[in-house]
């Protein structure tokens, strides 16, 4: 467990031992998350098989908040400059929600640094998400945060005034810092991706469709579930259900050429 020593020190922290003939498998949190909160179900069940490198993005968890804006652009920048620091690429990288848009990003503009991508409940275009979305979002305040989220970040950060400042840097990030992207994006990404979205999730199907097939011959992979339940994210409230129903398919992917 480390911080790298980057313009903005990163978070981050091992789990399980180097595997002969697998990448690690770089995890990159969702918002208003911490390692824990989004990955504290699937780590135990995947370190035995896989070695996890989980990091901590801008103003969430251990990670200070810094002076600028987030941005996902800047996020994948940052990624890849701590794997570049640590030694650790190429890696696979999950990432979740705002998470998965990292870690477009850093397929896209560090394409030496990802070996398989892996983007779950991530949207690349303003009208991906859900109707009402946006609208709760510009109308929300801290104190829309969940309890549950506030606590996780407390726990590991010992800042109350972090979990509040995490909650604008995301608010914000999303409201001003997010536009639609370019389809050149998304074609530029040559790792061999995945795509994950759930049945009730806030980003609609048809948007992970569309992602899908912008990305050179991705996949595409729609689960039971809601927005992260099914990668065992905090909002799944105990039940183990839908990370156990879809954590196959992802180790498969994984471990399959394409």
């Amino acid at each position: 467990m480390s911080y790298s020593t980057g313009e903005l020190p990163l978070y981050y922290e091992w789990h399980g031992k180097p595997q002969e003939g697998r990448a690690p498998l770089l995890l990159i949190h969702g918002g208003g998350s911490t390692i824990e909160s989004n990955w504290g179900r699937l780590i135990p069940v995947v370190e035995d098989s896989r070695q996890l490198l989980a990091v901590e993005l801008q103003g969430h968890g251990r990670t200070g908040a810094g002076t600028s804006p987030a941005s996902f652009e800047g996020s994948a920048d940052g990624v890849a400059a701590l794997l570049d620091e640590i030694g650790a690429a190429p890696v696979d990288v999950l990432g979740f929600s705002n998470g998965g848009q990292v870690a477009m990003q850093l397929a896209a503009r560090h394409p030496r640094a990802v070996r398989r991508l892996i983007a779950a409940s991530a949207p690349f275009r303003r009208d991906g998400m859900i109707d009402g979305f946006w609208e709760g979002l510009a109308a929300g305040t801290y104190a829309d945060l969940p309890e549950p989220y506030r606590e996780a970040d407390l726990a590991v950060s010992g800042d109350p005034a972090h979990a509040e400042r995490m909650f604008h840097l995301d608010r914000e990030q999303m409201l001003t810092g997010f536009t639609d992207w370019p389809d050149s994006v998304l074609a530029s990404i040559a790792a061999p991706t995945l795509i994950v979205v759930a049945d009730q999730d806030v980003v609609r199907r048809e948007h992970a469709v569309l992602l899908a097939s912008l990305i050179p011959q991705a996949r595409l992979l729609v689960v039971p579930g809601n927005h992260g339940d099914y990668l065992g994210e905090l909002a799944a409230a105990g039940d183990p259900g839908p990370l156990q129903r879809t954590l196959p398919f992802v180790v498969d992917f994984l471990d399959r050429a394409r």
